[in-house]
């Protein structure tokens, strides 16, 4: 299972079964406004910070999940989209 998170705020997102899955839906966000929801961080310094968007890697299989990658992708804030290799 991969999940995209806000690591910059501590707040999960989606879950997906695929890579591909994670990467297309990281791919829509990065076209969408950095102010606009869901790109608009929710602190009161919204204006000056952003999202910092992570991919983690669960193996779900067992419990508690086990964290198999954590990778950052994208940040998107009023300085524009940057991706990670």
């Amino acid at each position: 299972m991969f999940v995209i998170e806000d690591e910059a705020h501590g707040e999960p997102g989606s879950a997906f079964a695929t890579k591909e899955e994670a990467l297309a839906e990281l791919q829509r966000l990065a076209a969408l406004p950095w102010d606009h929801p869901p790109n608009r961080a929710p602190c009161t310094s919204w204006e000056t910070c952003g999202r910092r968007y992570i991919c983690t890697e669960y193996d779900d299989r067992c419990m508690p999940w086990r964290i198999i990658s954590r990778v950052p992708v994208l940040d998107v804030s009023n300085n524009g989209v940057k991706w990670y290799s």
